[in-house]
């Protein structure tokens, strides 16, 4: 896709998640979009506090919805826009998915740590060790759009704060 496309599709992404959880990053208003052939499939937010499940993440909830649309649970060919860059759990879900490409807007240095495993494994590090090589990560689409939704690097964030919703 071009430059322009996943600027288009990072805007509705992000736009998704302010419309559904606002732009208080307490609220961790993260979107993804999954589109096949410039057609959206699936859209979802973190639902991670709502649902009370620990795998309800944006990209999650957004694999789940696309493949009931789409009619398989490989969605090859598919990219992932996500606001911000996907854990390791979501990257090997878009793997077993068949996802092509993920695009994010934040990346883990845009934001404050605990968005991220405490161990501070990059997706990058997860692509690398996995056994699927055709996964595109591109990164930085609108990062501080997206980045601007969540605490910052150097934010105080209260311990009691410090999870993902």
């Amino acid at each position: 896709m071009d430059e322009q496309t996943d600027k288009d599709w990072m805007r509705k992404a992000r736009d998704h998640a302010v419309a559904i959880k606002g732009e208080d990053p307490a609220d961790t208003p993260i979107g993804a979009i999954l589109v096949l052939d410039g057609v959206e499939i699936a859209r979802g937010v973190n639902r991670t506090d709502h649902d009370c499940d620990a795998t309800a993440h944006a990209e999650i909830v957004t694999l789940r919805a696309g493949g009931p649309a789409h009619g398989n649970m490989r969605i090859e060919g598919a990219t992932l826009y996500s606001t911000l860059q996907p854990c390791g759990m979501c990257t090997f879900a878009c793997i077993w998915a068949g996802v092509s490409r993920i695009v994010y807007g934040a990346g883990r240095e845009d934001v404050h740590e605990m968005y991220f495993e405490d161990r501070h494994l990059s997706t990058l590090d997860y692509i690398a060790d996995a056994y699927k090589k055709d996964l595109e990560l591109d990164g930085g689409v609108l990062k501080a759009e997206c980045a601007k939704l969540y605490f910052g690097p150097d934010d105080d964030v209260p311990e009691e704060m410090q999870a993902n919703d």
